[in-house]
């Protein structure tokens, strides 16, 4: 192989490890900071109002949403267990496009999509090179 084509390879390896680091860890923020965050410190008080469309009860309903963007984003950041973690949160995305705002114009559902895509993408591509999954099972996993 050419020399310049290994070097092209090195460089390409180098950008997509950092590039999974900074979607996971950009991402895992957005959504536990402006999310999940949220939820887990006003538990109480949203519990009563929160939309309950799988029939658990508001509460189980609010505390598998704080699971989810809290918890799960935080795995995701730094790449704890991260295509298991990208599940909860697409599902809920999912229930939030889909379900939640099914009925409302597509500005509302927008959102949940744009959050949607970047975790799907975490769960095809894995963790990447800099995660706690790497050092766990030294290596990348991949299916």
């Amino acid at each position: 192989m050419p020399m310049f084509l290994y070097f092209d390879q090195m460089k390409e390896s180098f950008l997509n490890a950092w590039g999974l680091l900074v979607l996971r860890v950009g991402v895992g923020s957005l959504m536990l900071f402006g999310h999940g965050w949220g939820k887990l410190s006003n538990f109480s008080a949203i519990a009563p109002n929160f939309p309950d469309p799988l029939g658990f009860g508001s509460g189980v309903s609010l505390g598998l949403a704080v699971f989810a963007e809290f918890f799960c984003s935080l795995a995701l950041i730094f790449g704890f267990l991260t295509r298991v973690a990208a599940i909860p949160l697409i599902i809920t995305m999912l229930m939030a496009a889909f379900v939640i705002h099914a009925a409302d114009p597509f500005k509302k559902m927008e959102l949940a999509l744009v959050y949607l895509v970047p975790f799907l993408t975490i769960l095809l591509s894995g963790p990447g090179k800099y995660s706690i999954d790497r050092l766990m099972f030294k290596k990348q996993i991949e299916f």
